[in-house]
């Protein structure tokens, strides 16, 4: 890929990708062809996945929000017929954890919302983190045993319950409205006041809005299982060491301690090329 494209258009495809253009987006911004948009970003996104694994160790994190958030790969889960392999197709979720303090994302998985998933998730999250912490999720059934499995005693852990209405929604795209909130200890001794998800559902967004995948009724969701894991690797990439968080000025990796100072896309992009 180097010895095809020089480092001026790297840096311009993959800052395109990273903030949230298409694939033809970015053919027609950078004028390079869209199969080698493709090949760059999936090598790029494959070895941001590799350098986070790395980089992301020993984090002095205190409070940790986790959710998921529904994609798909190929077609939706209802249009799978009963003989065909979900393995790489339907709805795929990314599971996502945050630091509260420093917005830093430890890790990431890209998988069924199913009991495995969540285990390997957690447990990932647990090898990452060089303190105590306090943890809040969502009410999704298979926490509570992923986290005492990979956690132990060694946690205070809470969900944030949500109850929403039976009725139907007023819109075809409108939630369910929501009636009521609790706020549930688990494990340990959480603090009730910091037991709260709103800074990991803002980062739900903030991957709704620069990861071109991700986008709602469009046609740019992905059609394999490794460019879409891709994506998602490019831009916790980008997220954690090239764009300044606007309440913290300065890249989360710095605020965390990860890195000295803000990466540039030419940076990440050697970075993950080293990993590769």
């Amino acid at each position: 890929m180097a010895n095809i494209l020089s480092i001026e258009k790297q840096v311009a495809v993959v800052g395109a990708l990273a903030e949230g253009m298409s694939i033809r987006s970015t053919e027609r911004l950078t004028s390079v062809h869209r199969d080698t948009v493709m090949r760059l970003g999936l090598k790029i996104g494959q070895g941001c996945t590799e350098l986070m694994k790395r980089a992301m160790r020993n984090l002095p994190c205190r409070r940790v929000q986790a959710d998921e958030i529904w994609g798909y790969v190929k077609c939706h889960q209802r249009r799978i017929k009963p003989d065909e392999d979900e393995a790489d197709r339907g709805d795929f979720y990314t599971f996502v954890a945050i630091d509260q303090e420093s917005k830093v994302v430890p890790t990431f998985r890209v998988g069924k919302r199913d009991l495995p998933n969540t285990m390997l998730f957690i447990e990932d999250l647990s090898s990452r983190l060089a303190t105590r912490v306090q943890l809040t999720t969502d009410s999704l059934n298979t926490y509570a045993f992923a986290v005492e499995n990979a956690f132990g005693c060694r946690i205070d852990y809470g969900q944030l319950v949500k109850s929403y209405e039976s009725g139907v929604p007023t819109g075809k795209y409108s939630p369910a409205e929501i009636v009521s909130i609790q706020k549930v200890p688990i494990f340990g001794a959480p603090r009730i006041e910091s037991i709260c998800t709103s800074h990991v559902e803002a980062q739900n967004l903030t991957m709704r809005m620069h990861i071109r995948r991700l986008t709602r009724l469009t046609n740019a969701y992905s059609k394999r299982l490794e460019n879409f894991k891709a994506a998602i690797g490019l831009h916790f990439g980008y997220y954690n060491f090239v764009k300044v968080h606007h309440a913290l000025r300065c890249t989360p990796a710095m605020a965390c301690g990860v890195s000295e100072s803000i990466w540039t896309v030419k940076q990440l992009i050697e970075e993950a090329c080293y990993q590769n």
